[in-house]
Order: C-alpha cells, then structure tokens, then sequence
C-alpha cells in the first residue's frame, strides 16, 4: 500500500496581514524568493522581523536572499478535520524549517507533496512556492 501524500491545507484558511517589518518578506516571495532578514549593523538574522535586532538593537535590516534550501526540524502530520470541509485537505504537514544560509532561523510552514512515511526530521529540503489569489505566494517546502 502506497502512503498518502502531504497535501496543501486550504487557501481559505490563510489570512495574510503585513506590517512595515513582514512585508519585504511577503514581496520577495511574490518574485518566489525566499529572504530572510538580517541585521545590518551586526548581521545577526532574526526571524520573524522585528523592529530592533536582538544582539545590538539597530532597526537597520538587509534582507538577504537564500537559496530556498532548509532542513526539517520539527513537523506533526494533520490527519483530522478540525474545521468543517477541510476533509478533502487532509493529511497535511505544519512543519518547523531551519534554514542553513541563514544562520539555523527557522521558519513556519507546511510539507507538501511527499509520501508521509519519507518524512525525518533533519530531511533536506527545497522551498516551492504556491499562489493564492493575485496578492499571496507561499513558500512551503517538499524534500530534496
């Protein structure tokens, strides 16, 4: 027997409101790069956005384009509904996503498209990107 594939939760079910600190993020991803930002004064990367860097408390930011490669750090496989009609979109994979040329930030996101019984933490993998209406792109990852 063949294990299901991870599959994309609904697009109903996300929400996306930026601020003058996310929305370099969600523009980059628009062009399907994944950035992450970096401290300008120190390089430090700090993730999610923020408007002071943790090590020095400059506001100044650099975000740095990465090569789309991560590692799975930590992930939970959704296999009940907890909303109705969301049935048809299990089973899904929130996962954690460290990503190396960033220093190990991690990231939120979801595994898609690999046979649930491939997923190990540590895994390698490559961000793919999927649209949601004209104004939202998503990065989630699949392995390598």
């Amino acid at each position: 027997m063949t294990a299901p594939l991870a599959k994309r939760p609904p697009d109903a079910g996300f929400t996306l409101v930026t601020n003058a600190w996310t929305s370099p993020f969600w523009e980059a991803a628009q062009q399907q790069r994944l950035v992450a930002p970096r401290c300008a004064g120190c390089g430090h990367f700090r993730m999610p956005p923020s408007p002071f860097c943790p090590k020095c408390h400059s506001q100044a930011i650099d975000w740095v384009t990465l090569s789309g490669r991560g590692r799975l750090f930590s992930y939970t496989v959704v296999v009940r509904a907890v909303l109705p009609g969301m049935e048809d979109f299990l089973p899904y994979v929130p996962a954690v996503i460290e990503l190396p040329d960033a220093d190990g930030v991690r990231v939120i996101s979801n595994i898609v498209d690999v046979a649930l019984d491939r997923l190990r933490v540590d895994a390698d993998v490559q961000v793919v990107w999927d649209k949601i209406g004209d104004q939202i792109t998503l990065p989630r990852f699949t392995l390598i």
